[in-house]
């Protein structure tokens, strides 16, 4: 006798339909599984069989071919372990056919027959709901993230056992119910009224988190480099529920996922040892790397020049695109890595270049290897230079003076957003970082004072043409927070004053 129930399994972010038929027989008792089945499928019969007995059911004494369609896409993880139970229940009589007709089934099933949660639930609602699927069946834990699809009904179940009673119709299923969605803000111990001084610094990171621009921050230890870089998710824009479905995709495919649904941006900061692998993705599975957990947020590199030139390298591409393409023999994927880059370092090795008290004893050629970490390819994609010194005594004891909140400055970066959010409806993109050059020649218009200003800064400058995109990129959103329809001569002003790649490199000599 043989039983079909439908499943899905993950490729990259996306679901794929499966379907688990089972096939019991007469003959000597034996599992097969087919159909590509990666180690943790195949050691499914092992959790199975243990889960059937022990939630009160005989396991068949036969031969049970376990055949995963379609047979030429590779299944990974234990997200089959459910639907294969019931399919063998079916198969074995002890469940109708017809009640597990137009669902989808997913979930890892433990020894006592409890059904634990999986990765990539979000997804696996997504592909239920373009397949015309009606309803998903998955663990209790992976219920909320699966909610967020709307036209699908989540039915959600603790045991093997009480969903066999549901199915029977000795129980009532209960439809989860999700909660509204609303995004959260935690300030934690960060704030930017606690980051004295450094007034310059601090206006070039409310324009980078208006724009979701990237940001070098360079200058001598002790500065405020990395307190700033860590303020800054106090000033990041609120996250919309279109963004919101987004991030969470991503992080639940990872595994990563607390807490049921994303409701803030991630900051995601990597230590200087991390991998390429573990940065931009891979590995046997081809899983998504720290640039896409960052997606819509914030990558965080301290001490940049101490990170490996590949991965620095590797970084290129995904901040021009938006996105990373992991190949790999067995696997491939494509996750989205629409990141917002900052990174902090120092001006020499020894740290000491800038600082007033201190004498820099690094050598020419040290300075130069230092320098060379990163490549003018990297530097061109950074839109905002911001040379940091050290913090006098007066701006570190002054009583008398008032630092501006994060929260005040969240409001002006919200406000800056919804013009932006405005601008770029139905397009796919957020923020003025992500114009491409057709929007950038509709949206950023200059008055007559900007275009003069702008002629004659362009030649001396030697700009690139992608130094043109960003200076025309960061002046527009400059203007935004002015709430000024067209660029004027003091937003490009203060954009061109970020750009000083130039001078930023010879600061590092």
């Amino acid at each position: 006798m043989n039983s079909r129930v439908l499943s899905c399994g993950l490729s990259g972010i996306s679901g794929r339909l499966i379907t688990v038929e089972v096939d019991i027989s007469g003959g000597i008792p034996s599992h097969e599984t087919v159909g590509l089945p990666g180690k943790a499928v195949s050691e499914s019969r092992e959790r199975v069989r243990a889960a059937i007995k022990n939630c009160g059911f005989p396991f068949p004494p036969s031969r049970v071919v376990v055949n995963l369609a379609p047979a030429d896409l590779k299944k990974e993880g234990t997200i089959y372990d459910l639907p294969v139970a019931l399919a063998m229940l079916c198969a074995a009589g002890f469940l109708k056919g017809e009640s597990l007709i137009n669902r989808m089934f997913v979930g890892e099933l433990s020894l006592s027959g409890e059904i634990r949660p999986v990765r990539g639930a979000l997804a696996m609602a997504i592909c239920a709901k373009e397949e015309g699927i009606a309803e998903i069946v998955l663990p209790k834990e992976n219920a909320e993230e699966a909610a967020l699809v709307k036209g699908v009904r989540v039915l959600a179940a603790d045991s093997l056992s009480e969903l066999c009673e549901c199915l029977a119709g000795k129980k009532e299923f209960q439809p989860h119910t999700p909660g509204e969605w609303q995004p959260s803000f935690e300030q934690g111990d960060s704030d930017m009224a606690l980051i004295r001084g450094q007034y310059t610094a601090k206006r070039a990171a409310e324009v980078a988190a208006a724009g979701g621009h990237n940001m070098l921050l360079a200058g001598p230890p002790g500065g405020g480099k990395t307190m700033l870089a860590r303020a800054l998710p106090t000033i990041l824009p609120d996250l919309t529920f279109e963004e919101a479905m987004e991030i969470t995709r991503i992080h639940s495919a990872a595994g990563k996922l607390k807490g049921g649904v994303v409701k803030s941006r991630p900051f995601v900061a990597p230590h200087h040892s991390a991998s390429a692998v573990s940065v931009v993705g891979g590995g046997a599975a081809a899983m998504p790397g720290e640039i896409s957990l960052a997606h819509l947020g914030v990558l965080f590199l301290d001490e940049i020049p101490e990170f490996p030139r590949t991965v620095l390298e590797a970084l290129r591409q995904p901040m021009e695109d938006g996105l990373i393409t992991v190949s790999r023999a067995n696997a491939g994927a494509t996750y989205p890595a629409r990141f917002m880059l900052v990174a902090a370092m120092n001006l020499c090795p020894c740290g000491n270049s800038g600082s007033k008290g201190r004498e820099c004893t690094c050598s020419p050629i040290a300075m130069a290897r230092y320098r060379h970490k990163l490549s003018g390819p990297l530097l061109d994609r950074m839109d905002i230079f911001v040379r940091m010194t050290e913090v006098s005594y007066d701006d570190l004891f002054d009583a008398s003076a008032s630092a501006e909140s994060s929260a005040s400055v969240r409001e002006r970066v919200n406000d800056c957003r919804r013009i932006q959010m405005e601008r770029f409806k139905d397009t796919g993109r957020y923020c003025n970082a992500h114009m491409n050059q057709k929007e950038i020649v509709r949206y950023c218009r200059l008055d007559k004072d900007a275009n003069a200003l702008y002629r004659s800064e362009f030649d001396l400058r030697g700009m690139s043409g992608r130094g043109n995109a960003r200076t025309l990129r960061l002046a527009r959103t400059i203007a935004d927070l002015e709430k000024s329809a067209l660029i004027k001569a003091e937003h490009l002003a203060e954009a061109l004053q970020y750009l000083a790649a130039d001078g930023f490199e010879r600061d590092l000599i």
